[in-house]
This record gives C-alpha cells, sequence and structure tokens, in this order.
C-alpha cells in the first residue's frame, strides 16, 4: 500500500504549509464572493441531459444531481437520472439505457473516467458530449477519454487543507491513518497528496493508508477501527478520509472503544460535506473539520459548460476555491440541517448568463 505513494522533499512541507495558511484565510472570503464566469451564451432550447450517478448513496453525488435539476429546470432542459449504484453488475446496462434515450448530453458523476471509458466512448460515437463530476483527480478535459470536462476543487488545495489541518492541530506531530478507496484515481491522487505532506512534515507520522470501499464502509470501518486502535494506540491522533462517508461509520466503534468526542482520533475529511459530517462538526462530536465541495454550484456549472459545448464555446475555466469548514466557522458555511451552499449569488449570474434575466 504504502509503496505507492512517492515522499516529498522535506523542505516542501513549509511551502505546502503556506499554502494551506492562505487556504484558511480565504476560503470565508471565497464563499461569499463570486469569481466565475459572468459571460457565456444564452440558453439552448429544448435540451435533454442524462446524469448517470456511480452511486446516489454517496451524498456528494446525490448532491450535485440536485444542483444539475435545479439547473436545469431554470435554463428549461429536461433531465433524466441513472443510478449504477457501483454494481458493476449493472453498470452496461444503465449505460445502454441512457444511450437509447439519445441524449443531448451525458453527465457521468462520481466514478472513474477511465475505468468507464469503453462506455463513455459509445456517446462520444454518436455525437454526444460528455461532461464529468469528480472523475479525474483535478479539473478540466480527462485525457485520453471524451469527458472534455471535469468539475472538481483542485485536489491538491484540498488535501493540502485537510492535512495541515491535522499537522496544526497536533502542533506538528500528527500520527495519521489515511482511508481511502482504490478503485477511483482521485481518491488515490487524494491520498497520494496528503500522505506526501504528512511524510514531510518533520515530526509526524504516517501510521497506515486504509483501503476501504466507499460504499462497504457501513461493514468495514466498524471492524477496523477497533484493529487500527489496538495496532497504534495513542500513536493514533488523527483520522482523514477522502470522504464524509468513513466517518458516519466510524462513530460508533470509538464509542464502544470508550473514546470521547475530543479525544484522538481526530477525524478530518478531505471531501464533500455531507449533512452528517456537518451536523457532527456542528455538534463537536467526532468530526472536527470537512473540506466540503459546493455540491449544488458543481450542479450548476455542469450545465453551463454543457451549454457552451452545445453553443461551439470553449469551457469556462472556473474552479471553485477550497473551503474548510470546522466547529470555529460552521455558522459562516451553514445553517442548521442545510448544505454547505456557498452565498455568493451564482444562481442569479448563471441565470442571467442564460436568461438575460
Amino acid at each position: 500500500m504504502k509503496s505507492i505513494f512517492c515522499g516529498l522533499r522535506p523542505h516542501l512541507y513549509t511551502i505546502l504549509t503556506l499554502l494551506c495558511s492562505l487556504i484558511f484565510s480565504h476560503s470565508a472570503l471565497a464563499a461569499s464572493q463570486w469569481n466565475g464566469p459572468r459571460t457565456g451564451p444564452s440558453a439552448k432550447a429544448g435540451k435533454t441531459i442524462v446524469y448517470v450517478a456511480e452511486d446516489l448513496k454517496n451524498a456528494g453525488v446525490l448532491g450535485v444531481g440536485e444542483g444539475v435539476r435545479e439547473a436545469a429546470r431554470v435554463i428549461g432542459w429536461n433531465l433524466v437520472v441513472l443510478d449504477i449504484g457501483s454494481l458493476d453488475s449493472q453498470r452496461a446496462r444503465v449505460y445502454d439505457k441512457a444511450l437509447k434515450l439519445k441524449p443531448d448530453g451525458l453527465i457521468f458523476s462520481g466514478g472513474d473516467a477511465l475505468n468507464n471509458n469503453k462506455y463513455l466512448q459509445l456517446f462520444a460515437n454518436a455525437g454526444i458530449p460528455v461532461a464529468g463530476w469528480h472523475v479525474s483527480p483535478f479539473p478540466g478535459p480527462v485525457e485520453g477519454t471524451p469527458i472534455f470536462i471535469n468539475i472538481t476543487t483542485d485536489s491538491l488545495a484540498v488535501t493540502s487543507a485537510a492535512a495541515n489541518y491535522a499537522i496544526e492541530d497536533s502542533s506538528g506531530k500528527a500520527g495519521v491513518v489515511i482511508f481511502t478507496d482504490l478503485r477511483y484515481r482521485i481518491a488515490i491522487k487524494k491520498a497520494e497528496l496528503m500522505a506526501d505532506i504528512i511524510r514531510a512534515c518533520p515530526k509526524c507520522t504516517l501510521l497506515s493508508v486504509e483501503d476501504v470501499a466507499i460504499d462497504n464502509t457501513a461493514k468495514e470501518m466498524p471492524q477496523i477501527i477497533p484493529e487500527l486502535l489496538q495496532r497504534y494506540g495513542n500513536r493514533w491522533t488523527h483520522a482523514i478520509a477522502i470522504n464524509d462517508l468513513y466517518f458516519d461509520h466510524a462513530v460508533v466503534p470509538l464509542i464502544l472503544a470508550g473514546k470521547s468526542s475530543d479525544e484522538a482520533p481526530i477525524n478530518i475529511s478531505a471531501g464533500d460535506g455531507s449533512p452528517s459530517a456537518f451536523m457532527r462538526i456542528r455538534n463537536h462530536e467526532y468530526q472536527a473539520a470537512t473540506i466540503p465541495e459546493p455540491l449544488l454550484l458543481h450542479g450548476w456549472q455542469l450545465i453551463d459548460e454543457l451549454n457552451r459545448r452545445f453553443t461551439g464555446e470553449n469551457p469556462s475555466g472556473y474552479v471553485n476555491p477550497p473551503y474548510t469548514v470546522t466547529t470555529e466557522n460552521i455558522d459562516n458555511y451553514s445553517r442548521a440541517f442545510t448544505p454547505f451552499d456557498p452565498d455568493n449569488n451564482y444562481r442569479r449570474f448563471y441565470t442571467k448568463i442564460w436568461l438575460d434575466k
């Protein structure tokens, strides 16, 4: 497991710490200022979009789908949602159903672009543009696939914020376990980057990188947590996961092990900002921070990027900044029982672009 991660030179620790400081200092400001597109093509009428979800049980995939639904309604497009459910046994059937609908555009959300490439190529062969969400580690087109735009916060910024939170919280002496899912390149890259940052911290220790399938966390986390506590004891100070879902199923085993919510390990997520994560953070219960994705905004951006594609324009080039949500600042980002949604009027700006109103 560890051999897949290449180390950073120690002097890069200082650079990454400075980057993290900038992220923390600007994230609240960025949540209230729109730095995305203000101009673009008017809405192309009568389009039909299919949203193929890798797994709607993933709160991030579900949230983006809700944003796509909102935006499609405003721009006047039809939307069909299909769910693979992380089941390879029904993957081909879902894509076949999507293709038979003869949509104007496809959005693939939450899976791995390269692993699904043979299916995505079918849409490209039919002249159907394909956009993605979290299908590759970095924003922009995905090389070797027909995906012309992948919407995601930059993985380096997200992982820098999460890993450096652990370092700062431990006064530079963190003992870290990272949870990831090696089926997905974005999850692999996030884990690689976080592992490099922890290794570059002179007095920190990367204890292990745990491969836990994100759709199997309910079964695996209750078994893994006690094993890790026994293996590492007090050396384990912080857990960092590539998604909040891991901690949904870590709370009970931590309680059964006699751990209070303010004891180690301190839980930090490098995405996506689920409602349950916000509840834990708000209540100071077994999660200290998350680096949430603006899921609804990403849904609106996906519709805007497709509209640009339909009119022959280039992608907008917009990549949202990372946001760091902690117990100290959560009220700046989310009210009780509401998802993270930046207060930057993105809906108004996109509506004006499409409908000029």
